[in-house]
């Protein structure tokens, strides 16, 4: 897994875990789907979150940041990181989602994930999981 945002060409820099937004979509319909109760991911409790996708969504300029619950094609829980800006006339926080991969890097924000479900990558002795 690489940490580090790599150059693409001399003036820009390749976002590290991003997603494609039909990619993301796909995601969490598969969840809202599975999810018809509360308790149905009952195994999942937190979620590892890199450093990397953070300071990338903060870099957006954002107001806020919104996470999105997903399942991917493996089954495996995740939560995708938006960046979103206050609306003052409507009270909204509006998520900045580029709507195709190539305007992710230049006009809109992109979405994060390479996120880790815990468990297995939970701390077990942490106060929250007793």
């Amino acid at each position: 897994m690489t940490q580090e945002p790599t150059p693409t060409n001399q003036n820009q820099k390749k976002i590290v875990n991003s997603i494609p937004l039909k990619t993301a979509q796909k995601w969490a319909k598969r969840w809202r789907k599975l999810e018809g109760e509360y308790n149905k991911h009952h195994r999942l409790n937190a979620f590892l979150i890199p450093k990397i996708d953070l300071q990338e969504v903060l870099k957006e300029g954002v107001d806020a940041v919104r996470a999105y619950i997903g399942v991917d094609d493996e089954g495996v829980e995740k939560l995708m990181i938006v960046g979103t800006k206050f609306d003052s006339e409507t009270g909204i926080y509006v998520d900045l989602i580029a709507n195709d991969v190539s305007a992710a890097n230049h006009e809109g924000g992109s979405i994060y994930d390479f996120t880790s479900p815990c468990p297995p990558n939970g701390d077990p002795n942490s106060p929250l999981n007793n």
